[in-house]
């Protein structure tokens, strides 16, 4: 499978740029609506934990949960730890594993923080993840606590986007697979400002997670 990369304008330092890597495989069609928007001053990369100069504002992101019930990303996760994670079901390596990582280094956590660490998977590929799809497929590649969220491809692409998070819509390759290009980062955001104000990419272990979700629990820098 081939991997495509998406730049964000976001600065390391002053220098250096975010790299959005994506699980599938297609051709750059130009749309500026996939493409991420945010700046981000970051400081420089030490561990699998990129923690934020300037944190994300919470995605205006109001959609369908595993139930069909309208979840506000807002005010469901206002107050509470929480990881944001843009994917699809039917990614054959990056999705699954990176759910299923978050799900080992939960299951670490002791009883009490389990329960206040809110886990949100987006769909990027909303016409064949319906809420049922992501019912069936999220306690498998994940945790049953997950949330799963679907809707509409616009407001999805665009509450990426808030996140510098670059995706595009699903395409039909020549043998008939569809594949959904995304930007592969977890957001974590603090439970003291709402903040999103760590940023992990797909080489983020289970090791990473279980060490640092202690620490974003609080709302402390990893």
């Amino acid at each position: 499978m081939r991997k495509k990369t998406v730049l964000t304008a976001a600065a390391l330092t002053a220098v250096a740029a975010l790299t959005l890597s994506a699980c599938g495989s297609g051709a750059d069609d130009g749309d500026d609506a996939s493409k991420p928007v945010a700046d981000v001053s970051v400081q420089p990369k030490t561990q699998a934990a990129t923690v934020l100069d300037k944190p994300f504002e919470k995605p205006d992101l109001v959609l369908k949960d595993t139930e069909g019930r309208t979840y506000d990303f807002r005010e469901e996760t206002k107050g509470r730890p929480t990881l944001i994670y843009f994917g699809y079901t039917h990614c054959p390596d990056v999705c699954p594993l990176t759910m299923s990582n978050i799900a080992i280094a939960r299951k670490a956590l002791p009883k009490a923080d389990q329960e206040k660490l809110q886990v949100v998977f987006v769909t990027t590929d909303p016409e064949r993840d319906t809420s049922a799809e992501l019912a069936a497929w999220l306690p498998s590649a994940g945790d049953p606590s997950f949330v799963g969220l679907t809707g509409d491809f616009p407001t999805i692409q665009a509450g990426a986007r808030q996140l510098g998070i670059g995706i595009e819509p699903a395409t039909k390759e020549k043998d008939g697979s569809v594949v959904s290009m995304h930007g592969a980062q977890v957001i974590a955001f603090s439970p003291k400002t709402d903040g999103g104000y760590v940023l992990y990419g797909e080489d983020a272990s289970v090791e990473d997670y279980t060490k640092d979700l202690p620490k974003l629990i609080k709302g402390e820098k990893p």
